[in-house]
């Protein structure tokens, strides 16, 4: 059976697996389970959401690959706000390098480091290639960039088209949309709701509704990190898939 367990940032990526890529998997590419978590055991916690350090993280992955032997193991979290520094500070591996930087090759350092890390904390050797490790460019707030007319109708205020569209304009991709607490995806967002009076933004809602409306193609056309991230999930599925059928 092949069964995926997708660790998540928050509420708003708990709520895209649930409602978006689960259906995604299991009809069309022979998962028969697809199961989302937030991070950091979130019951124990005041607040669900915002990202843990890396250790309880760590833990959390290393467990569930050693007691369940038949499940791959994802993630779907954000680069920004992700934690920096080294093991003394918790913070997440590959994650301190330049700003600058090209988008694929902050994605690259930190997914590196993750893998890196689960390899050398799992004594069977083969079981950190059921691990698929995934960071968000720079927020899941960009996806929704992949089509601003269809963004603007998911949320309801199709007249927010231009402004959204504007600020797709200046980037290649979405996935390129900076991550600064000014101009990250989601503060976007925020501050064309503001500007035009419209109700509180709410997150989880209103990001899911129009991810819905704008469609999986389409963001896989558009974002190229997460489209390859989607696609080893789905030749994964596939795979296991024939194995099945095979006599």
């Amino acid at each position: 059976m092949s069964r995926l367990f997708i660790q998540v940032e928050g509420p708003t990526e708990e709520d895209f697996v649930n409602e978006v890529l689960r259906r995604h998997l299991i009809d069309h590419h022979g998962y028969h389970a697809v199961d989302a978590r937030i991070v950091g055991n979130s019951r124990l916690r005041e607040k669900r959401g915002g990202i843990r350090g890396w250790s309880v993280v760590k833990k959390e992955i290393v467990e569930r690959l050693q007691y369940d032997r038949g499940v791959f193991i994802t993630m779907l979290v954000d680069y920004y706000a992700l934690p920096k520094g080294g093991p003394e500070d918790d913070g997440w591996p590959g994650r301190s390098v330049p700003a600058n930087l090209p988008v694929a090759q902050k994605a690259s350092s930190v997914q590196r480091g993750l893998e890196a890390e689960i390899v050398s904390a799992l004594p069977n050797p083969n079981d950190h290639r059921r691990f698929i490790p995934f960071i968000v460019m720079h927020e899941f707030e960009a996806l929704l960039f992949s089509d601003p007319a269809a963004m603007a109708r998911g949320f309801n205020h199709a007249d927010a088209e231009t402004d959204f569209a504007a600020i797709a304009d200046l980037f290649s991709t979405p996935e390129e949309i900076n991550d600064s607490p000014l101009t990250a995806p989601s503060k976007r967002i925020i501050k064309v709701f503001s500007d035009r009076g419209y109700d509180h933004y709410e997150k989880p809602l209103l990001g899911n509704l129009a991810a819905l409306e704008i469609t999986l193609p389409v963001i896989k056309a558009r974002c190229p990190l997460f489209a390859a991230w989607l696609g080893k999930l789905e030749r994964l599925g596939d795979a296991a898939a024939a194995r099945r059928a095979t006599p």
